[in-house]
C-alpha cells in the first residue's frame, strides 16, 4: 500500500467483493437447493455443513497465519479454492453426497478468509482502527446489498440454477483483488513458537463474551439457513426477498457508521444487553407477522443491533484482549463460536421445521438469545469495561 487513501480503498474493495459472495450465497443457496429437489431437513443438513467447519477450520487457519505471519497468502489460496468449488457445483451432478463434500471443502477454505482479513485490516489501520474500521467494514455491507439486490432481480428473469456460476465469477474477482493487498508491516513475522491463548480465554470477561456470542448465533440459525424459504412459503417473490435481506444490511451500515458514538456514550454491558433483547424482539416479529411486509421490514432493520453493533464490540474485545501475535487465532475463535452456534441451530431448525413450522422455529430462537443475559454478571461488567477502555 503506497498511501493511506490507497490502502483504505484496497481494503474496502476486498470487503465489498468478499461480502458480495456472501450476499449471493446466503439468501439464495437454500432456494437453489430447493430448486434442485431437496427438502427442508436436507437443506438444514447441508446448511449445517457449511458452518460446521467453523468449529475447527478457523483454529487451523489461525495457527497457520500466526505461525507463518503470512495472512494474505492464506486469503489468496482460499479465494482461489472458492472459484474451483463453485465451478465444480455447476458442472457436476448435484447429488447429496457430492454437495456435502463440496460444501465441506468450500466452507473449510472460506473460513480462512474473513477471520484473517479482519486481522490484516486491524493491523493496517493501526492506531486509527477505532475511527476507520467502521468506514472500511461498511463497504462489505454495500457489497452484500449489491449482490442480494442485483441477483434478486436476475433470478426473477432467469433460473436460479445458474447461482453457482455467478458465485464463481464473483469469487474470481475477489481472488484477483487480493493481489493488490500486501502483508501488513505492523503484523508479527513468522514465529517458531506460539504463545498460548488459553490463559486469556479463561479470563471471565473473555469466555463469558464468547458464550454470549454462541447463544446469539444459535438464535440466528433459522434466519441464516431458512429465512428465504420462510418468505417463499408466504408468497414473497425472489426480488422482494432480496430487498429484505438488503435492508438488513443497510441497517448494518448505519450501525457501523454510528457505533463509535454509542460505545462512547453507553457502557459495554448495556449495549450487549440491548443487542440480545432487540434480537429476541426481532425473532418474535418474524414469527408473529410473516404475512406483513411492513413488519418484516422493521424486523430487518433490527439487524443493526443483532449483528452490526455486536460485531463492532467483538472486534474491540479481540484486539484489546489478545496480543498482536495472537490475533489470527483470536479471530479464528470468534469464527469458531459462530460456526458452533449456526451449525447446531441449523440442524435443529431443519429437523423440526416440517413438524412445527417456521414460525415455531423463530419463536424458539427468541428465548434462546435472552439466555446470554445471564452471562452479564456485575463482575464481568466491571472487568470488561476496564479492559476495553470503553
Amino acid at each position: 500500500m503506497t498511501s493511506p487513501i490507497s490502502g483504505l480503498y484496497k481494503i474496502s474493495g476486498f470487503y465489498f467483493l468478499y461480502y458480495a459472495v456472501v450476499g449471493a450465497f446466503m439468501p439464495y443457496w437454500s432456494l437453489y437447493l430447493e430448486d434442485q429437489g431437496f427438502n427442508r431437513a436436507t437443506i438444514g443438513l447441508l446448511a449445517s455443513i457449511t458452518v460446521l467447519t467453523r468449529i475447527f477450520a478457523p483454529i487451523a487457519w489461525g495457527w497457520l497465519a500466526d505461525r507463518t505471519g503470512k495472512r494474505m497468502r492464506w486469503v489468496r489460496l482460499a479465494t482461489l479454492m472458492e472459484c474451483i468449488i463453485w465451478l465444480s457445483i455447476f458442472l457436476l451432478p448435484n447429488t447429496l453426497g457430492h454437495l456435502a463434500i463440496l460444501m465441506f471443502v468450500f466452507s473449510f477454505f472460506q473460513n480462512a478468509i474473513l477471520a484473517q482479513f479482519e486481522a490484516v485490516t486491524l493491523f493496517w489501520l493501526g492506531a486509527q482502527r477505532e475511527s476507520l474500521y467502521g468506514k472500511v467494514r461498511r463497504w462489505g455491507s454495500v457489497g452484500f446489498i449489491a449482490a442480494v439486490f442485483i441477483l434478486g432481480k436476475v433470478f426473477d428473469l432467469i433460473s436460479i440454477h445458474y447461482l453457482p456460476m455467478l458465485l464463481m465469477l464473483i469469487a474470481a474477482m475477489t481472488w484477483a483483488w487480493t493481489w493488490q493487498i500486501d502483508e501488513p508491516q505492523q503484523a508479527p513475522n513468522a514465529q517458531k513458537q506460539l504463545s498460548s491463548i488459553f490463559p486469556i480465554i479463561k479470563q471471565p470477561q473473555v469466555w463469558r463474551f464468547f458464550s454470549i456470542e454462541f447463544l446469539l448465533l444459535l438464535s440466528h440459525a433459522p434466519f441464516y439457513s431458512f429465512y428465504s424459504n420462510y418468505l417463499k412459503d408466504y408468497g414473497y417473490s425472489t426480488g422482494t426477498t432480496g430487498l429484505l435481506w438488503s435492508l438488513g444490511v443497510v441497517a448494518e451500515i448505519v450501525m457501523f457508521s454510528q457505533s463509535r458514538h454509542l460505545l462512547a456514550r453507553f457502557k459495554q454491558h448495556q449495549l450487549i444487553a440491548l443487542c440480545l433483547i432487540v434480537t429476541s424482539l426481532r425473532w418474535i416479529l418474524v414469527a408473529s407477522f410473516p404475512q406483513f411486509l411492513s413488519v418484516q421490514i422493521i424486523a430487518q432493520c433490527l439487524h443493526a443491533f443483532s449483528f452490526g453493533l455486536f460485531h463492532v464490540i467483538a472486534m474491540r474485545v479481540i484486539f484489546n484482549h489478545f496480543l498482536p501475535a495472537q490475533q489470527g487465532r483470536a479471530q479464528a475463535l470468534y469464527s469458531t463460536m459462530w460456526g458452533l452456534g449456526v451449525a447446531l441451530g441449523s440442524l435443529l431448525a431443519g429437523h423440526y421445521w416440517q413438524s412445527y413450522g417456521g414460525s415455531a422455529m423463530f419463536y424458539a430462537a427468541a428465548p434462546v438469545v435472552l439466555l446470554g443475559l445471564f452471562f452479564l454478571s456485575p463482575r464481568y461488567v466491571v472487568k470488561t469495561q476496564s479492559a476495553l477502555d470503553l
